[in-house]
């Protein structure tokens, strides 16, 4: 079986976004969004040039409604087809934030309990020999305390690094056990449809995708994102670049992929389609069979771990539930980036101003613009800066 890998390791910290706070650099700018859209639509185009990035799909919103959706640039260096709103990006780790919304919506239910120990749903142990893991909690899951290094390898078998709760570590496997336990509880498992991914971990197809579809996806009017491969899906791809913005080979993820990989990073959608997931942020519901309702968004969105300095990502001082934070003077801005071969995402969200932005892009050199410090700037005033 191909490897795959979505990776956003802890190491990426020294990559502090520009678009932490700044005090006094940004101040002088107009408040105005006709002027941060026509700044935005001047500095892209040209950081994509400069820093050879093929194509990219981006939205802004502003007081709860999307003010701003455009693509640049291509789909495929080698056919040069143009990247439009609709185009399907891999949104890598962003995926996570979404995940966390549907356990989020399971623990409202009552289906799973935020500090219940996982061990409790599951037939058989996660992880054989650590009674460590009969502390973890979804909680710990879903604010990277479990103890859980991001990935195994043949050379760092899975393991349980600390005391679970009492420390920080960014961790896809953590997410693969979480989603272990949703999927336990409402979905199916084939055991006749299995394959092998890091460190030989075996892993059978699980109906994940169907059930984030149906119960997240659906719900927030996100028509043209997915999970495991469909030709609907594929129909307007973006295909992966490397930094010499050479195309590379676009998988087709399989429910066995998506049984190992959907929560942690397997998420396809776009611009378009995730803005209306960030709106959803926005509105709480009560009593709702799908959204959450203020008491769940609230709890989601509450800092649950400080971050050392070693342990920054993004510029984030803490970390909630499925978001990083950056705790601002002028309010809290959630965020969470993405990175895994040939893709790059960045969104942050300011949930007191009900304004945000989504930017997914299909080069490894997607960084480069995501974390450009005079884009950022211009982004800043999304959120008070």
């Amino acid at each position: 079986m191909h490897r795959r890998f979505f990776l956003l390791r802890t190491g990426q910290a020294a990559l502090i976004t520009s678009l932490s706070l700044k005090t006094g650099l940004v101040t002088a700018f107009q408040n105005d969004d006709a002027v941060l859209l026509a700044d935005v639509e001047k500095l892209i185009p040209r950081i994509m040039k400069e820093s050879n990035i093929p194509g990219l799909s981006a939205a802004i919103i502003r007081n709860g409604k999307v003010i701003w959706n455009e693509a640049y640039g291509v789909k495929d260096n080698r056919s040069k087809e143009p990247v439009n709103v609709d185009t399907v990006f891999e949104a890598a780790s962003v995926s996570k934030t979404a995940f966390a919304y549907a356990v989020m919506k399971l623990c409202e239910k009552g289906t799973l309990k935020l500090d219940e120990p996982l061990t409790r749903y599951l037939p058989k142990p996660f992880l054989e020999g650590d009674p460590g893991l009969n502390s973890i909690t979804a909680r710990h899951v879903l604010s990277h305390q479990t103890g859980f290094q991001n990935w195994r390898t043949p050379e760092e078998p899975l393991k349980i690094n600390f005391t679970p709760g009492s420390d920080f570590m960014y961790s896809g496997e953590g997410y693969y056990y979480l989603q272990s336990v949703v999927t336990q509880l409402t979905g199916k498992v084939n055991p006749n449809e299995c394959g092998s991914y890091e460190a030989d971990v075996k892993v059978c197809a699980t109906d994940i995708s169907e059930y984030m579809i149906k119960n997240v996806l659906v719900p927030h009017g996100m028509t043209s994102s997915g999970y495991a491969w469909t030709d609907a899906l594929g129909k307007n791809v973006a295909m992966p670049h490397n930094t010499q913005g050479e195309p590379q080979p676009k998988g087709h993820p399989t429910a066995v992929d998506m049984a190992r990989y959907a929560s942690a990073g397997g998420l396809h959608t776009t611009a378009k389609d995730f803005s209306k997931f960030i709106i959803g942020l926005f509105t709480p519901k009560e009593n709702d069979p799908y959204k959450l309702n203020r008491k769940s968004l609230e709890e989601m969105f509450r800092p649950q771990v400080k971050l050392r300095e070693d342990q920054k990502i993004d510029g984030a001082s803490s970390w909630a539930l499925g978001w990083a934070v950056q705790e601002r003077k002028t309010g809290n801005v959630v965020l969470h980036s993405g990175g895994q071969s040939g893709f790059k995402s960045l969104t942050m969200v300011s949930i007191e101003r009900k304004s945000g932005f989504v930017m997914l892009t299909n080069s490894d050199n997607g960084g480069y613009l995501l974390y450009n410090e005079e884009l950022g700037n211009v982004l800043n005033r999304l959120f008070g800066g």
